[in-house]
């Protein structure tokens, strides 16, 4: 039988390692020095000698404390030195939490991704919060968002519903990005009902005009399912892997499919779809089981 003091240091002792979890997944993981998580494949459609390495940032969420122009700057520093063929930036500049003390604008945090270097370019699609934030956006129901017009201005092209051709050693293929899924929120303020997309899958496709293979960059994964064969990778953001994430599963996964398509390398198919667990936090700045990471993918090798 467990003894009074015995009792009171098992709750003391219980007390204590919370406290150090919480202050952990608070003020630790979140400012862990960035991983690269690497992957390496050769999806069905893509030529076994078309080397491509592309780095993928996701879900920067610039603020003070958690993401200020320090860290952005050293984000991109980080992921010019991986020597990228190609950089896709997948969405969610804006910061996603009120739990900021003070927002980073995007003339402070677009001139920085537009530091990004690599021979094939940078190319970039939006998040739902590059919309949500941008009230002039919501109250239009379109754009372009401040997030898109910085990064333009920053001289990182936006691809929304559109596609571009590329070319590595003589070898063509397609980056094609999607509109956002989530873009217009619903609301009295904004006279909507629901949630209403800006994509358009179809349209986006149409764009590709002849065989060569394609990648697509949608924000939020959960476009995967209606992705065609004719796709040789989808690239996402958005889920940050659940931000708290224990044996490979998420209590929290901000999508309808659940962990479903939380994180990771999922194929369903024999379609290809790599989810990025993201830098930044959105809602709680919390990470535990889910450290930021930049994603480097190798195609064209198995």
């Amino acid at each position: 039988m467990i003894t009074r003091r015995g009792f009171l240091k098992l709750v003391g002792g219980s007390l204590l390692a919370t406290l150090a979890l919480g202050g952990y997944a608070f003020g630790v993981e979140p400012q862990l020095l960035t991983r690269v998580k690497r992957y390496a494949l050769k999806p069905p459609g893509w030529p076994g000698d078309l080397k491509l390495r592309i780095v993928a940032l996701a879900d920067i969420h610039a603020c003070r404390p958690w993401m200020p122009p320090e860290r952005i700057e050293r984000l991109v520093e980080h992921a010019n030195a991986l020597e990228p063929d190609v950089i896709v930036l997948l969405g969610d500049y804006v910061s996603g939490t009120s739990l900021a003390t003070d927002w980073v604008k995007a003339a402070e945090w677009a001139p920085l991704l537009g530091g990004l270097k690599a021979p094939l370019g940078v190319h970039a699609v939006l998040g739902n919060h590059d919309w949500w934030e941008d009230l002039a956006a919501q109250k239009a129901g379109r754009g372009p968002t401040i997030a898109r017009s910085e990064l333009e201005k920053a001289g990182v092209p936006v691809l929304e519903n559109d596609a571009i051709r590329l070319e590595k050693d003589g070898k063509p293929f397609w980056i094609a990005g999607l509109g956002d899924q989530l873009a217009l929120r619903p609301g009295k303020r904004w006279g909507r009902k629901g949630f209403r997309g800006l994509d358009d899958l179809d349209a986006t496709l149409e764009k590709i005009t002849d065989r060569a293979p394609a990648i697509l960059l949608a924000h939020e994964p959960d476009i995967f399912p209606k992705v065609r064969h004719r796709i040789s990778l989808t690239l996402s953001g958005h889920t940050h892997g659940g931000q708290v994430r224990l044996l490979g599963y998420a209590p929290v996964v901000p999508s309808r499919f659940g962990n479903r398509y939380a994180y990771g390398h999922i194929v369903e198919d024999g379609r290809h779809l790599i989810v990025s667990g993201g830098l930044g936090c959105s809602i709680l700045p919390v990470r535990f089981g889910m450290p930021p990471e930049i994603v480097q993918i190798d195609l064209g090798d198995a």
